[in-house]
């Protein structure tokens, strides 16, 4: 099966802007695609969240989200760090939804149900599609997160624990080395 395209800041905007004319859930599906690229989660856990996931009780929105085990991929609980400009897209966010409830779905459905993993999937690579962009899917997101963070120099271990991987060997199969990595890499 083929790795997932990683996307440039050009790719990104195109997708956000076919997703912002997308109808009554842009905003919803604006800040789905981000948590994927903004915080390196993969859908399932982005369709798994709850608002209490993400907002404090004094409303504020948390720069750590707790992932329990039953919403990851590995059983195993994790923490996703949520850098500033998610957290000021999670604000947008948060104020259109109608339901606030900590226990409410974050990312509801059409049907105000928790998208399953599948169906947030499809979603998003319906969008990917949309938007042009061959070979992206709703890992495009994570796989560019980690791309870009080693390039600018992460290492492989502090990706590994962003990622939620238990081993490297995984984390390495994600990052996409390009030109620009091997001229930095010559030069520094």
């Amino acid at each position: 099966m083929a790795q997932a395209k990683t996307l440039n800041k050009q790719e990104l905007k195109r997708v956000l802007d076919i997703v912002a004319v997308s109808g009554k859930h842009a905003v919803r599906n604006r800040a789905m695609i981000l948590m994927t690229h903004y915080c390196g989660m993969r859908i399932g856990e982005v369709a798994s969240l709850r608002v209490g996931n993400v907002l404090a009780s004094d409303g504020k929105i948390l720069e750590q989200i707790v992932l329990v085990a039953e919403q990851t991929k590995g059983s195993r609980s994790r923490v996703v760090y949520v850098p500033k400009r998610m957290c000021k897209e999670l604000e947008a966010y948060v104020a259109s939804l109608k339901r606030k409830g900590s226990d409410d779905f974050l990312f509801p459905s059409q049907k105000a149900r928790c998208f399953s993993a599948n169906s947030a999937c499809q979603l998003i690579n319906r969008l990917y599609k949309n938007a042009g962009l061959i070979g992206a899917t709703s890992h495009s997101g994570r796989r560019t997160l980690l791309t870009d963070l080693s390039e600018k120099g992460v290492s492989v271990f502090v990706l590994a624990e962003l990622a939620g991987h238990r081993h490297i060997s995984t984390t390495q199969r994600y990052v996409m080395v390009n030109e620009q990595m091997l001229k930095n890499a010559i030069n520094l």
